[in-house]
């Protein structure tokens, strides 16, 4: 065998070797294109369309730690100091159809060491160590609004030193139509208030608000109609920017407290009410808010018309520690028409947003 021979076998081995492995080759597939989170900016910050969807979402809420502070705070004890915590989840969704924005909102709570949120409204307990609960959950189309919510009640001052509605729930089961302008609001809503009072039956509720900005100030008219009291409620809220910072004020005329048909369950402190607040802000971080409110004719203790008035007065400090994590600090001073007739509450709380 010559040199020549040699090397052409070798040549012809290598060769059916490589064709060989080449046949047996794995190929790659190429990978499938993958679909990225987007940013969706038609509501708001915050939302992301959920992929596959034109449905933007939204996901945030809170953890709480407060300490409060006063004569019997704690339903479990006659303790005059209770701390406890909270975790708050809000989801909201929302899409644009032909009717107008279509909104979800379901908002859950967690308490840790609270008293029942619903006291003894229904349930017959209170004190409960802990507890989970649906702080909202509604659907709204335009102006459409159903499930449970709060009403336009809980909408109050600045600070934390009024008695701006009743000393009951303002979540309710409701239906409502609310129509948002560029300077002038709307709305009316129905509210079921049978599970409000613990009883059954019917009974439910009729409110309806106006609102008008001009400027920088901004007015509320709220009314309301309890059809099982059979009474009804009047507010009226004004805001406005003085100085470095914002007065606001509200006054309340209420009806038939105390009466045989049971109290008015949007306003039952008393027949009359007027509170005010001023919110000034002393830097970026920093906004000190004194306040108080005065009640004519006060309920006392026994659900009649007290022969006396009831007040308060105090002063709540807002700190923003660093974005997100903020701290608040209220201290209010009361005389009101019950056995403890004059004491002191408050709180220290420190909430991070998310």
């Amino acid at each position: 065998m010559n040199i020549k021979s040699l090397l052409l076998g070798s040549a012809a081995a290598l060769a059916a070797v490589s064709g060989a492995q080449a046949a047996d080759a794995i190929v790659a597939a190429e990978p499938e294109p993958m679909e990225y989170v987007r940013v969706c900016d038609a509501f708001g910050t915050g939302y992301f369309y959920i992929p596959g969807t034109e449905t933007c979402l939204k996901i945030g809420g809170y953890v709480r730690f407060q300490v409060d502070a006063g004569q019997d705070v704690n339903g479990l004890n006659d303790y005059d100091w209770d701390a406890w915590s909270r975790v708050q989840l809000d989801i909201t969704a929302k899409s644009d159809t032909e009717l107008g924005t279509l909104t979800s909102v379901a908002s859950l709570r967690v308490e840790a060491n609270q008293d029942s949120p619903y006291g003894t409204n229904g349930t017959g307990v209170t004190g409960l160590a802990n507890s989970a609960y649906i702080n909202e959950a509604y659907i709204q189309l335009g102006g459409f609004k159903v499930g449970r919510y709060y009403n336009p009640w809980d909408k109050g001052i600045n600070g934390e030193s009024d008695w701006n509605s009743a000393s009951v729930q303002t979540r309710m089961e409701s239906v409502g139509y609310f129509y948002t302008g560029s300077a002038f609001t709307a709305g009316v809503q129905v509210d079921e208030l049978s599970r409000l009072r613990g009883v059954g039956g019917q009974n439910v509720g009729l409110e309806g608000i106006v609102t008008a900005k001009f400027g920088a100030v901004s007015f509320d008219l709220l009314g309301a109609y309890d059809f099982g009291a059979e009474e009804g409620a009047v507010r009226a809220l004004v805001s406005a920017p003085v100085g470095p910072g914002t007065l606001q004020a509200l006054v309340v005329y209420s009806t038939g407290l105390g009466d045989q048909n049971g109290d008015n369950a949007y306003y039952n402190r008393g027949e009359w009410a007027l509170a005010a607040s001023y919110a000034f802000k002393v830097g970026e971080k920093l906004t000190i808010t004194p306040g108080g409110t005065y009640v004519w004719n006060a309920v006392d203790s026994t659900g009649d018309y007290g022969s006396d008035e009831a007040w308060r007065a105090g002063l709540t400090v807002d700190y923003t520690i660093v974005p997100g994590f903020t701290a608040k600090v209220t201290a209010n001073y009361n005389k009101v028409q019950t056995v403890a007739d004059e004491f002191w509450d408050g709180f220290v709380r420190l909430d991070r947003t998310f």
